[in-house]
């Protein structure tokens, strides 16, 4: 098979990557030249937001093009319209925040979703992630195209802090404010999940949306933290709070404790959503265990300080707001 990956060097982009070269795939990465590539791919630069930043892309075929943008979506509808006769199939890995808020638990790729514009500039993220959607299908065709709608992202490479602050937050050791119910659901997809998936996506020629997140119930917030202590900090103490008195403490859920919402509309919305089709069509969830794991190996493979984007706010919880929460 042979994979032109726009983007490939940070976290999905690079895990689709390295994947498919694991695969004995042919890789072509088309990125801006900002991080180097995995070793094994051909790279093209350019810069879609360039005016001719396509110009490299101007010859050559591929049988599926994976593409991970986030941003004004002409980017990709110029993208889709350049590579629709020389590409078999786009699988554009979208979001599940393109379904209409507040989402139902339980609800699945019929849930109704934003309104978006195939030729807009950058507006909001998830309008921008549906018109992404669109312009890959009149680029190349509902038949032949995949809206892979992840949701939350973890795993190796992380470049929004989520997991990274929590490992680094337990490795400091000490009482740590842990946000109940322990039991709580959480829904997310390891990054390399979702990779595979979507490579295995374009070998079955499948088409339509899929939601990549793990199975409802699957995940607690209790074992990911749990599984936090057990690889990076063995002195750390959770301590677990009710949610009611972690939000009283004023403590911005899901920026400030990444990954936790409080029991409520927004945690079904972003924790119970169904992902039966893309399970059915092959999706696997390692054990949350592994995800941390292998998360944390990186982490300090790199110093211990994660790469951020540069479009996404910081997250975590200052230590003076933490200790004030806990009363110290």
């Amino acid at each position: 098979m042979r994979l032109l990956m726009l983007g490939g060097t940070e976290f999905v982009g690079r895990a689709v990557t390295e994947a498919a070269l694991a695969r004995g795939w042919e890789v072509t990465v088309f990125h801006r030249g900002r991080h180097a590539a995995p070793e094994g791919a051909r790279v093209i630069h350019g810069d879609r937001t360039a005016e001719g930043g396509l110009a490299g892309l101007a010859g050559g075929e591929w049988d599926v093009v994976v593409d991970t943008w986030s941003a004004a979506p002409h980017v990709v509808r110029d993208a889709a319209r350049l590579l629709a006769g020389r590409a078999g199939r786009y699988v554009y890995v979208s979001s599940g925040s393109v379904y209409r808020y507040p989402g139902e638990a339980g609800s699945d790729e019929s849930f109704p979703v934003v309104d978006g514009d195939p030729d807009a500039d950058a507006t909001a993220y998830a309008e921008d992630k549906r018109g992404g959607e669109l312009a890959a299908i009149a680029g190349f065709g509902a038949e032949r195209t995949v809206l892979a709608r992840a949701g939350l992202i973890l795993g190796p490479y992380e470049n929004i802090g989520r997991l990274p602050w929590w490992l680094n937050r337990v490795a400091r050791g000490g009482p740590v404010l842990a946000p109940g119910p322990r039991d709580s659901e959480i829904q997310y997809v390891d990054v390399r999940d979702l990779a595979e998936w979507v490579l295995d996506a374009a070998v079955a020629a499948l088409h339509g949306a899929y939601n990549l997140v793990s199975p409802m119930g699957q995940f607690t917030m209790g074992e990911l933290l749990d599984a936090c202590v057990e690889v990076a900090g063995p002195d750390a103490e959770l301590r677990w709070t009710a949610p009611e008195a972690v939000l009283e403490a004023g403590i911005e859920q899901w920026m400030e404790l990444p990954v936790w919402l409080a029991p409520g509309e927004l945690h079904d919305t972003m924790h119970r959503t169904s992902s039966r089709k893309a399970i059915e069509a092959g999706l696997k969830a390692r054990p949350v265990a592994e995800t941390v794991r292998d998360t944390w190996t990186w982490l300090q493979s790199i110093g211990g300080i994660p790469p951020q984007r540069p479009d996404r706010p910081v997250v975590g919880l200052a230590p003076e707001k933490e200790a004030k929460a806990l009363g110290l």
